[in-house]
C-alpha cells in the first residue's frame, strides 16, 4: 500500500532529527540490540497511531527492526512533522500522515491503516480503537490487543470496559508507573512551557499562571510554572486533588475567579468545556490560552468564536487572536490542540525513552500473552515496571541497593 505524506524530499531533514534522538534513547537502543537478532514480531503486522516525531518515530523503527511490518498514522492533524514522516517512509514503513489535514483526510488515513488487519496496535487518545469498535468491527478477530498511550485514551478504554463493551484486551500503558510519573509530569511540565514560550517569545516570570487540572500533568506543569517565577492558581473539581495542590504550595479557585486573575491559560484535564463563554468575558487583554490535554475541546473555540466581534487573525504563528466587545485580546495557541505538539516538538526525548519503553514491552507481553487475555483493560505487571527503571537508572550512571536474602524474608514474614 503506498504511503500518504507531505514530500518524500523532506526525508533527510527527518533522518537528521531521528538520528539525534536515538542517541539520547538508551532504552529503545537497548530493545533494538536485544531483540533485532531474534526478529521478535516477525511476521506481525502492527499500526501504531501516534504524534508523528522524531521520538515516536524511533519507536515505530525498533519495532520495524523487531520484525514488525508497521503502518504509521498520526493521532492530532497539528503534531505530525512531515520531515519526519518522509524519513520513515524512507526507512521503508508505511505511513499516512501529514500536517495541518482535514478531520476528514485524519479520518481516512485512520481507515487506510486498519486496512492492512493489523494483530496489534497502539494508540495515542483512543481515536484508533473507537473506530475499531464502531465503523470496522470487521477486524476485531484478527486482533491480539493493543496499548493506550494517554490519560484520555484510558478514560475512553474505560469507559467501554465498565460497559462490558471492550472487545479486544488493551494495555493501559499510560498507567505503567514509568510512564505516567515521567512523562505526564516531567514531560509534559516542561514540553507544555517549551511550546508556549517558543510561540510567544513572553515571559513567564512574573505572571499569574491558571493551571486547569491537577492530575500528573498539572503537577507538571504547575511545578516547571513555578519554577520560573510565575504565580500559580489551580482550578479542579477534585477536592483531594485541590488539598494536594493547596500543600504544594499553589492557591486554588473556582474558574470563574481564576479567569479575572491569569495572564496565561493552561488546561489539562481531559474534559472538555473547562473555559468557556463566562470564563472569557472576564479575563484580561492579552491573555495566552493553551491546553495540554488530547482533544481541543477544552477551551471552547466555538464561545471564543462568538464572542469575536471582528475577524480572528493570526498576531503570530500558532497564535490566533480573538478580540472581544470590550477591545480585550484573547490569545489561542495552537488552535486550542496540543500545544507542547502543535507549537514544539512534544516532550524531552529522555522521558519518552521511559514510555515507549513500556510501549515495547506492551507488545511484548500481548505477543506472549495471546490467546490467553480476557477482553479487559491491563496495566503490565510491575516487574516490568522495574526491569524498565533499572535500565534507565544505570543508563543514567547511577545505581541502587538490592534486599539481602535475610531483609527479603524480614520483609514477608508473617
Amino acid at each position: 500500500m503506498e504511503s500518504i505524506i507531505r514530500d518524500i524530499r523532506l526525508a533527510e531533514s527527518g533522518q537528521r532529527k531521528i538520528d539525534w534522538v536515538k542517541g539520547h534513547m538508551p532504552l529503545l537502543n537497548y530493545f533494538n540490540e536485544k531483540y533485532g537478532p531474534l526478529q521478535l514480531f516477525r511476521g506481525i503486522n502492527m499500526v501504531v497511531t501516534i504524534h508523528l516525531e522524531a521520538k515516536t518515530a524511533y519507536l515505530a523503527l525498533t519495532l520495524k527492526n523487531c520484525g514488525a511490518h508497521v503502518t504509521v498514522t498520526g493521532s492530532n492533524p497539528l503534531s505530525t512533522q512531515d520531515d519526519v514522516a518522509a524519513a520513515l517512509v524512507a526507512n521503508g514503513i508505511t505511513v499516512f500522515a501529514t500536517h495541518g489535514c482535514t478531520n476528514e483526510e485524519y479520518d481516512s488515513y485512520l481507515d487506510k491503516a486498519l486496512d492492512t488487519r493489523p494483530q496489534l496496535l497502539v494508540d495515542d487518545g483512543g481515536d484508533l480503537v473507537n473506530k475499531l469498535h464502531t465503523t470496522r468491527r470487521d477486524l476485531i478477530p484478527n486482533l491480539y490487543g493493543g496499548s493506550e498511550e494517554t490519560t484520555t485514551g484510558v478514560i475512553r478504554l474505560r469507559a467501554l470496559a465498565d460497559a462490558g463493551q471492550l472487545a479486544f484486551p488493551m494495555i493501559a500503558v499510560n498507567d505503567c508507573n514509568c510512564k505516567y510519573l515521567f512523562d505526564n509530569r516531567y514531560g509534559t511540565g516542561q514540553s507544555a512551557w517549551d511550546g508556549i514560550m517558543r510561540t510567544s517569545n513572553l515571559a513567564v516570570a512574573g505572571k499569574t499562571v491558571v493551571v486547569a487540572g491537577y492530575g500528573w500533568c498539572g503537577k507538571g506543569v504547575a511545578m516547571r510554572a513555578k519554577g520560573m517565577g510565575a504565580r500559580v492558581i489551580v482550578t479542579e473539581v477534585d477536592p483531594v486533588k485541590g488539598i494536594e495542590a493547596v500543600f504544594d504550595g499553589f492557591e486554588t479557585l473556582p474558574m470563574q475567579e481564576a479567569a479575572k486573575k491569569g495572564d496565561i491559560f493552561v488546561t489539562v484535564t481531559g474534559c472538555k468545556d473547562v473555559i468557556r463563554k463566562e470564563h472569557m468575558e472576564v479575563m484580561k487583554d492579552g491573555v495566552l490560552l493553551a491546553n495540554a490535554g488530547h482533544f481541543d475541546v477544552e477551551i471552547n473555540k466555538n464561545d471564543l468564536a462568538a464572542l469575536s466581534v471582528q475577524a480572528p487573525y493570526e498576531a503570530r504563528q500558532n497564535i490566533t487572536t480573538y478580540t472581544l466587545a470590550n477591545g480585550h485580546r484573547l490569545n489561542l495557541l495552537g488552535e486550542g490542540r496540543l500545544v507542547n505538539l502543535a507549537c514544539g516538538d512534544g516532550h524531552p526525548t529522555e522521558i519518552m525513552d521511559l514510555s515507549f519503553a513500556m510501549q515495547f514491552l506492551a507488545m511484548r507481553y500481548l505477543l506472549k500473552q495471546k490467546g490467553k487475555l480476557d477482553k479487559k483493560l491491563y496495566v503490565l505487571p510491575k516487574e516490568l515496571d522495574h526491569e524498565v527503571a533499572l535500565l534507565k537508572l544505570r543508563a543514567m550512571g547511577f545505581d541502587i541497593d538490592t534486599l539481602t536474602a535475610e531483609q527479603e524474608a524480614y520483609l514477608h514474614q508473617a
